[in-house]
């Protein structure tokens, strides 16, 4: 079998990258549009973020299993096909195919979450943290370039056309992708080889284990919750569709930076305390400010690029306890893998829970206290993780 050019892999995995997030932030700038056409409510509407999130939780072990069968190249390729399935079924006009695409999307997306990290590390062994910089800036990046297209197409064209040119990106990472699978790496391991693995002491049984899962599944929750529910928080202070998809744009990309900061910082004398200082900025105290009734861009912007600081260190943060809180690589795997399953299921909950609670309530304004609640919690939990040592062998 033929071995696949190094440059084939990077790109393509950048590629993959870019659709993991993608999917999920074109969404805000469209809700109104698919509130009005569908006639959903915004708790309703809160699913649309929702439903990936619980995809994650579900999938995410079957995806492990899966790649061990058929090989972590052909897994990513196969459910990639999902993705781009379930893109264009959004197109159509109902609630059924809205929200089964969306779950589609979600399974597609849940494989590269899973398994790019793992790829990174067989392809790019000696390259590892230039590899994950590079996987994180893609999703970043791309998804909020992706929610600024978002608010300018929807302002000149249908629902259905915008969300066709955005998922133009997923076919063209699915060509790509195709030479990675015939690489001699995606082999998937043998009986035998499964049997030397060796066994650890479970991660799901460690206090930190869950402490990792918890910060993990808050920043999420709170991520998602900002980038679900801002444009419409915004528009209550008169806020254009246009202006706050532009703010959310900011807001990811300001956080970009951070991809290669979070681990030049990381084991640097204070670095962490820092950077939990940055993100408490960003997600706690930055939000309190949507409270204030203004439409000011200039003094939206600085609170935008304040958030994102705070999201960029969040996410990244947490990718960098996955690595420097474990041992070995099945450890390493072992945690993500929780993570993403307990910690997404936790995340689910963010855009409904808010979304229901606005509706209830009339006003965004406990929306915003119960996710600063959020925030602080995540902090506390960022601090406690940091002062405990390694997850146990």
């Amino acid at each position: 079998m033929k071995q696949t050019q190094p440059r084939w892999f990077l790109i393509g995995m950048m590629l993959i990258a870019a659709n993991l997030r993608l999917p999920i932030t074109i969404i805000p700038p469209l809700l109104p549009s698919i509130e009005k056409s569908l006639n959903l409510p915004s708790s309703m509407a809160g699913l649309i973020t929702s439903i990936p999130l619980v995809t994650f939780a579900i999938f995410s072990p079957i995806i492990v299993k899966l790649a061990q069968r058929w090989g972590n190249e052909r897994t990513v390729f196969g459910l990639f096909l999902l993705l781009i399935i379930g893109t264009y079924l959004r197109i159509i006009p109902t609630l059924p195919a809205l929200l089964f695409g969306t779950f589609l999307v979600g399974i597609g997306i849940d494989s590269g979450n899973v398994l790019v990290p793992a790829l990174i590390k067989e392809h790019m062994p000696y390259k590892i943290r230039l590899g994950t910089s590079l996987y994180t800036l893609s999703m970043l990046l791309v998804g909020a370039i992706g929610t600024a297209v978002s608010g300018i197409l929807i302002s000149r064209t249908s629902l259905a056309a915008t969300q066709a040119y955005l998922g133009i990106i997923s076919i063209i990472a699915i060509f790509v992708w195709f030479p990675n699978i015939r690489t001699k790496r995606q082999e998937p391991l043998t009986d035998e080889q499964r049997s030397h693995i060796p066994h650890y002491q479970s991660v799901w049984h460690q206090p930190l284990g869950w402490l990792i899962t918890l910060f993990f599944g808050l920043q999420s929750l709170v991520y998602y919750a900002i980038i679900t529910w801002m444009p419409s928080i915004l528009a209550v202070h008169g806020v254009s569709t246009i202006t706050s998809s532009n703010l959310l744009t900011l807001l990811q990309i300001s956080g970009l930076p951070l991809s290669f900061m979070v681990p030049l910082l990381f084991n640097k004398r204070h670095g962490v305390s820092i950077l939990l200082s940055i993100m408490t900025l960003g997600y706690v105290v930055a939000p309190l400010t949507w409270l204030i009734d203004t439409n000011s861009v200039p003094f939206l912007t600085i609170v935008s690029l304040v958030t994102g600081l705070g999201s960029g260190v969040a996410f990244n943060l947490a990718i960098m306890f996955f690595t420097e809180k474990t041992t070995n690589p099945y450890q390493t795997a072992a945690i993500s893998g929780m993570a993403q399953s307990a910690g997404y299921l936790l995340a689910a909950v963010g855009p409904i829970l808010f979304g229901y609670l606005q509706q209830f309530s009339g006003s965004w304004m406990p929306v915003i206290w119960l996710l600063v609640i959020f925030a602080t919690a995540l902090t506390t939990t960022g601090i406690i993780v940091h002062r405990r040592g390694m997850i146990k062998n």
